[in-house]
């Protein structure tokens, strides 16, 4: 668990603006679906739903080197996963609002909102998933013209 929640505490002592709380659970998830070639660049923390006003469902976005992971742990048992692929990623929108900002990630399969992140957060978020996934999506092209 140290490297996604040290990696998460570098973004939350720099922002304090959005809402999460049980990050070091929400890490756990992550770290055990980390493959073992898998290391973490990147974490933030937010709202995975559509609505700034449902503040109840926590998670941690993980940028690894081989892909997005969102870890959400339940409240009593069990936990929730996603996987985002380069090959997957379609595009990614930024809002900012009044008072949170927003990431939305738009994949082949469904389309992720993450909500209620710090304003000032969201360039910083952009900058690091779109340059790995920009660089990502070359090595496919390069496979695919072999």
């Amino acid at each position: 668990m140290n490297n996604t929640y040290e990696t998460l505490s570098k973004y939350l002592q720099k922002y304090h603006g959005g809402i999460a709380w049980r990050v070091k659970k929400h890490c756990s998830v992550i770290d055990i679906h980390l493959n073992t070639d898998e290391y973490v660049i990147y974490a933030f923390a937010g709202q995975k739903n559509d609505s700034f006003w449902h503040i109840f469902d926590t998670c941690v976005v993980c940028l690894t080197n081989k892909r997005i992971l969102i870890g959400r742990k339940g409240l009593i048992w069990g936990y929730h996963l996603n996987s985002i692929t380069p090959d997957l990623f379609n595009d990614m929108e930024v809002q900012r609002e009044l008072i949170w900002g927003r990431v939305i990630i738009d994949t082949v399969k469904e389309v992720v909102t993450i909500t209620n992140l710090d304003k000032k957060a969201l360039p910083e978020i952009e900058t690091n998933i779109s340059s790995f996934m920009m660089r990502e999506k070359r090595k496919y092209v390069q496979k695919e013209e072999i």
